[in-house]
């Protein structure tokens, strides 16, 4: 099994020296598909340009290969590695974008049951210290602590597509006819 805290290690300065922040690292896909998945985003624009990942992607491979030229590859199988930007319904992984995203709708799965829920969606209402507020609606607000989130991302509003705009509009005619928008992305196979 790959040690995800070492490969965070080893992938957040490669990340730093580009400026970027490391938004999240995990691999996916089990023993049929490995992929190593490495989200990041430049902390003033909370995106990656397609430039962007191919240069963190060139960055990661040179960093693994040469591990693995040194006979300590951190990944034993061959794996797919897959760069990107987080997109706009964004995975919430550190403290921090939960006080970032402030005011913006997210759903929320929790290691354990609080108060009879595993799972929550409302609004982040604030942060203070490592607990978290949300507020449910009619429901009311829930505290939660940072460590009880298992996993957590923004959801789609208008709200949240309006404080998103993308870093450019060039070329978006090019992909009017795209089903679907996905976040920018480079991809590697070791």
């Amino acid at each position: 099994m790959t040690d995800i805290a070492a490969l965070t290690a080893l992938i957040e300065p490669e990340a730093q020296a580009l400026g970027f922040a490391l938004v999240r690292v995990k691999m996916t896909g089990g023993k049929s598909d490995p992929t190593l998945q490495v989200m990041a985003e430049r902390p003033d624009t909370r995106q990656l340009t397609i430039e962007d990942c191919t240069a963190l992607s060139h960055r990661i491979s040179d960093r693994l290969d040469e591990l693995e030229a040194a006979g300590r590859d951190p990944i034993a199988e061959a794996y797919r590695l897959e760069v990107s930007s987080p997109g706009i319904d964004r995975p919430l992984t550190r403290l921090s974008d939960y006080r970032d995203w402030t005011g913006h709708e997210a759903r929320i799965r929790l290691t354990e049951a609080v108060d009879g829920r595993k799972q929550m969606t409302g609004d982040i209402a604030g942060v203070e210290g490592d607990r978290i507020s949300v507020d449910l609606g009619q429901h009311g607000v829930a505290t939660i602590g940072f460590d009880q989130i298992d996993h957590a991302k923004l959801v789609m509003t208008d709200r949240l597509i309006a404080a998103t705009a993308p870093l450019s509009m060039d070329g978006a005619d090019e992909f009017e006819d795209a089903p679907d928008e996905a976040p920018a992305s480079a991809e590697d196979t070791h």
